[in-house]
């Protein structure tokens, strides 16, 4: 049989990852041309967009609205350029993971356990082309609403933000709200990608439990005691490797979630809030609402692929009884035993060992947003 191409799904992302300067054609960045381009656009684009933001949360304080307004961004801003900083730091580590993907023991057997995991894949796809709508659609409506609402007429520009110039006067004006739309679409891009190529690492290693579960019912199939022997040596060998990967790729992704859901959840909160002071239906108002959305979509593509690896990984040891382990003799029988005791244990992709990705995780933290959201509001209404 051809060999399943795992990579072939995930090239997008890694196409993506090249024109944003975090692919470099080594493990690690050297000086080269690429490294220029990588250091200038992550400088310009990440850097100094957050810079200018967060700089104008100083002028802008304490009024209330106008921070609500630049700090909702700003945070998941802030957010990518950690994203950036620990792909950049774990670049080895990504790339390890990327070639693993297709060693031979991670490959499908048969075209029956393609057929298996290709529901995981598509799922992924939907999800993430939603994700890609959303954000394309954010930043379209913040680019075109001081044009749409008449403001640019007063020099408006689509985000609140500092800069050692005066940015009301012709050319600057023109030239920062270029910047401006140019920095968040690189930044929009850097977050999608970094968080769509997590979330199909976590499909890999759920479709592999489902991979893995599959050669479990069928280990008994023959009566020949050394192919038994075999397979549930292959089995253990395999569950090993999966149990490696998913390691591995809790080390890379570790920080970048646990700074996902404090700063998600604050986010959706404060724009649930922008969403009650913005003029309905107007162009602005439909860019939070692709905003938000985007933001949740984030969230749930985290705590979605994690429990599909919670509760693939679960059904691991019932596949095991699945087969006909009990006509088996006793020397197999006695593997069998040490195999169940390895994967008793489900594996849980977490963020640093404080919660792991699952739905509950997903509604704990829909509920902070809204703690959030009614805090500020009433505070505001108080006031």
């Amino acid at each position: 049989m051809k060999r399943f191409d795992w990579k072939n799904t995930i090239k997008r992302n890694t196409f993506m990852l090249k024109i944003l300067g975090l692919w470099p054609p080594a493990d690690t960045y050297k000086l080269d041309f690429y490294s220029a381009y990588s250091f200038l656009s992550i400088v310009a684009f990440t850097c100094g967009h957050n810079f200018f933001q967060v700089i104008n949360i100083y002028f802008v304080f304490p009024d209330v609205e106008a921070i609500v307004a630049t700090i909702f961004v700003t945070l998941q801003e802030i957010l990518t350029l950690l994203k950036t900083y620990y792909v950049i730091q774990n670049m080895q580590l990504l790339k390890q993971l990327i070639v693993d993907i297709n060693e031979e023991h991670f490959q499908p057997r048969n075209l029956s356990q393609i057929e298996m995991v290709e529901p995981s894949l598509n799922f992924w796809k939907k999800t993430s082309t939603v994700f890609w709508s959303m954000s394309t659609g954010a930043i379209f409506f913040w680019a075109t609403y001081p044009i749409l609402d008449g403001s640019v007429q007063e020099n408006r520009l689509p985000f609140l933000a500092w800069y050692p110039y005066d940015t009301t006067v012709s050319p600057f004006y023109e030239i920062t709200y270029v910047y401006q739309i140019m920095s968040v679409a690189f930044l929009a891009s850097t977050a999608v990608t970094v968080d769509t190529l997590i979330a199909a690492l976590c499909v890999f290693i759920g479709a592999q439990c489902d991979i893995l579960c599959d050669n479990l019912k069928h280990i008994f199939m023959e009566d020949n005691f050394n192919y038994c022997e075999r397979e549930v040596l292959s089995c253990i060998k395999h569950h090993k490797e999966i149990l490696k990967f998913a390691s591995s790729c809790n080390i890379f992704f570790n920080w970048i979630v646990f700074a996902l859901f404090f700063i998600s959840a604050a986010s959706i909160g404060l724009i649930m809030f922008q969403l009650t002071i913005t003029t309905p239906l107007s162009s602005e108002f439909f860019s939070l609402v692709n905003y938000g959305i985007a933001a949740v979509v984030d969230i749930f593509i985290y705590c979605w692929f994690g429990n599909e690896v919670e509760v693939k990984s679960s059904a691991i040891p019932t596949a095991i009884f699945h087969s006909n382990w009990v006509t088996a003799p006793k020397k197999i029988k006695k593997d069998v035993m040490f195999f169940l005791m390895r994967c008793e244990r489900p594996i849980k992709i977490s963020a640093l060992n404080l919660f792991y990705l699952s739905l509950e995780t997903f509604i704990k933290v829909l509920r902070t947003s809204w703690s959030y959201f009614a805090l500020l509001n009433q505070a505001t209404f108080q006031k």
